[in-house]
């Protein structure tokens, strides 16, 4: 499962309608472009392709008067909304050793309700618990790596990373129930995005002439 639809998705759905530049502004403002794949190049193409496939809808926006190419807006259609939502879902309970399909997910995680999304992460404890069941079918931990020689030191890792990652998702949910974060239906979200103009404090590099998105 790749990132770079839902992060895609997710940005240009909590702006209602942006440009490439702003998609890639605010994934550089939350890091991904350091833990998932949404560099300039992918974030431009995946926003093509989307539109494409009817997920996003390109609006033509004309030059302004300072002059400059005409740049292109995007809105997320109700066919894209659904494949949002429908990845979000898949991304908050599949088991993924890469990190960014699960940080894609938190980052938009309030978009569900809280009771869904808690249903979802007890859900993820049950997959977690699955898989490290059919790895320790061929690896027993307590015998330790050495029993299949170096090449255990991977399983070891799996079970280690599989064992840490089910007892931090059970710390978001008991978070969670705690009433931590505002989901939907619940008040005015948070703003995690940055507003038209606002300086970038993680931007990678200062957009060309041409970047039009």
């Amino acid at each position: 499962m790749s990132a770079i639809r839902l992060l895609v998705l997710g940005a240009v759905r909590q702006h209602g309608r942006a440009h490439g530049y702003q998609v890639r502004n605010d994934l550089e403002y939350w890091g991904a472009h350091e833990w998932s794949n949404a560099k300039p190049g992918s974030i431009y193409h995946a926003l093509k392709q989307m539109a494409k496939q009817g997920l996003l809808h390109a609006h033509e926006i004309a030059p302004s008067t300072a002059g400059g190419p005409p740049r292109t807006e995007y809105e997320v259609t109700d066919k894209g909304t659904r494949e949002y939502f429908k990845l979000l879902r898949e991304s908050l309970t599949a088991y993924d050793q890469k990190p960014d399909v699960l940080s894609a997910a938190l980052g938009f995680m309030v978009d569900l309700e809280r009771e869904e999304a808690l249903e979802l992460l007890e859900e993820r404890v049950r997959a977690i618990g699955e898989w490290r069941a059919a790895v320790t079918e061929y690896y027993t931990p307590a015998d330790g790596p050495e029993q299949l020689g170096h090449i255990g030191e991977i399983m070891n890792f799996w079970v280690y990373s599989a064992d840490r990652g089910a007892e931090w998702t059970q710390g978001l949910i008991d978070r969670i129930k705690g009433g931590a974060y505002t989901f939907a239906g619940e008040g005015e979200p948070f703003v995690g995005v940055l507003a038209e103009g606002e300086e970038n404090p993680y931007a990678t590099g200062v957009p060309h002439r041409g970047d039009a998105g």
